[in-house]
């Protein structure tokens, strides 16, 4: 089927996708890019096992503890915003092989770092490549793919970065059992990440740059080139002069400043709805699980070693649920999607507070019913919300400010994230985890009003027809109707 985009006052028809030798191509680069993902992930999740053999050898405090675990979510924000800006300068490619290079240097501080120092240098390192990967990666692949398949092309970097995460959780049951006995084995545990590393940058050497930003830097010849690869040539042709008469377009607008942004109230809306999709992402508390995953249930009853193993059944559940989340992504209006998985992991939320208050501590039952209700939370999470959330923000915001926009939730979503991450001991100290998870279910609630009211729908559009609803104010949902 062909697909019909407005655009202004003139409308184009795009050939239909066929089957052909771009499909592999697409594959490969997807492939490719989405190591940012697996990288992602396993930086991030794998200081859940690390960390108590580290803060043995290091001799860390509960505080210091707390500042090595957030020092990379706070670089991570920190290389949002820059990775950005710098994939609007250099090219969505030549800052994603910067950015292995950041994840390789890192891996390498942290896995020698003689003490405390040195580990938090490393894990900044390590958060400027997540943050910039959590920005760029999802962007290329948006500004690759067809539209038709955008959602589930897009959406296979969060369960890449679900898989990263699952791979730390594994990795550090295995190098515990294995090599447990040894001083150090954080180390290897650290060590690892540094060979996707090597693998994202090597690869991304052969992969082509997204022609959205060729077009708008003026290439057309070198657009149009890239666009054959990955499209059938008739498609090809027909996007080049679709994609290049909005950029044409976006050129004669004012330029977006600061000034200039709070001027559009249609563009400041949507940036608004980004950020605001970004960290209620996080006010649900999955990465306080990935992080903390053992600590909680540690504290449910379980035993240390118990935990750690316990502790991959999560990780599975978010594997599985990204890719049936993927399968959902064409199928599924974005909207309903994340209305569902909010409403659900509010649920998970309340019912976790009532076991551990039903359940005492003590209970031979408490670890493994607060486990079920966790695993649910973590399939809930990644089925509805995470892979959602990551393409809709790749999705929404006009390709001038795509990269600016994309930074700045992405920059209040680590935000939300480090300062979660940062306080969450203390806050499963003070009120416990009963106390703890009702109020994640309260921002819960909020969630659900907030997608209701504020969130547009993105899916079955090029992104040059959502540029056009985003900036006339069409594509804006109240009550659930289009205006």
């Amino acid at each position: 089927m062909s697909a019909t985009q407005i655009h202004g006052q003139h409308e184009t028809a795009l050939p239909p996708l066929r089957k052909g030798a771009y499909s592999k191509r697409l594959t490969t680069v997807t492939m490719v890019a989405t190591l940012g993902g697996l990288l992602f992930g396993y930086d991030t999740g794998v200081i859940n096992g690390a960390l108590l053999p580290m803060t043995a050898e290091l001799g860390l405090t509960a505080f210091t503890e707390g500042v090595v675990t957030s020092s990379l979510i706070f670089a991570a924000a920190v290389g949002a915003i820059l990775g950005g800006r710098i994939s609007d300068a250099w090219g969505r490619r030549k800052t994603i092989i910067m950015l292995a290079v950041l994840f390789f240097i890192g891996a390498l501080v942290c896995v020698f770092a003689p003490g405390f120092g040195a580990m938090v240098l490393g894990r900044i390192l390590l958060g400027f490549g997540v943050g910039g990967a959590s920005t760029v990666v999802p962007v290329f692949l948006a500004e690759l793919a067809p539209f038709e398949i955008r959602g589930s092309l897009s959406g296979r970097n969060e369960v890449m970065i679900a898989v990263g995460i699952l791979a730390a959780f594994v990795v550090n049951v295995i190098i515990a059992n294995v090599f447990g006995h040894l001083d150090g084995v954080w180390r290897i545990m650290l060590a690892v990440c540094a060979v996707p590393a090597a693998g994202l940058f090597f690869g991304m050497l052969r992969m082509p740059e997204s022609p959205r930003w060729l077009i708008a830097k003026g290439r057309y010849d070198d657009a149009l080139a890239v666009l054959k690869t990955i499209r059938p040539e008739e498609r090809a042709v027909a996007e080049l002069a679709d994609i290049r008469a909005t950029a044409e377009a976006e050129q004669r607008k004012e330029k977006l400043d600061w000034k200039a942004l709070f001027r559009n109230k249609w563009v400041l809306r949507i940036v608004l709805v980004g950020i605001g999709l970004g960290v209620f992402q996080q006010f649900t508390g999955i990465n306080s699980i990935m992080y903390y995953g053992q600590v909680v249930l540690i504290e449910s009853g379980f035993e240390e070693s118990a935990a750690l193993i316990a502790n991959i059944v999560p990780g599975i559940i978010g594997v599985v649920g990204g890719f049936i989340a993927l399968w959902m992504m064409e199928k599924i209006n974005r909207r309903t999607t994340l209305l569902i998985g909010y409403s659900l992991t509010t649920a998970c939320h309340f019912l976790i507070g009532i076991a551990s208050n039903v359940f005492p501590v003590g209970d031979p039952a408490r670890p493994f019913v607060i486990l079920i209700l966790v695993v649910a939370f973590v399939g809930s999470m990644q089925t509805f919300l995470n892979v959602a959330t990551w393409v809709l923000l790749s999705e929404i915001f006009p390709m001038r400010i795509r990269a600016f926009g994309m930074g700045a939730a992405v920059f209040m979503l680590w935000l939300a994230n480090a300062f979660l991450s940062l306080y969450f001991p203390t806050l499963v100290a003070a009120i416990g985890i009963s106390g703890t998870f009702f109020g994640f279910a309260a921002v819960g609630v909020l969630a659900v009003v907030f997608v209701y009211f504020a969130v547009p729908e993105s899916r079955g559009r090029s992104l040059e027809e959502v540029e056009e609803g985003v900036t006339t104010g069409a594509i804006y949902v109240t009550r659930g109707k289009r205006k």
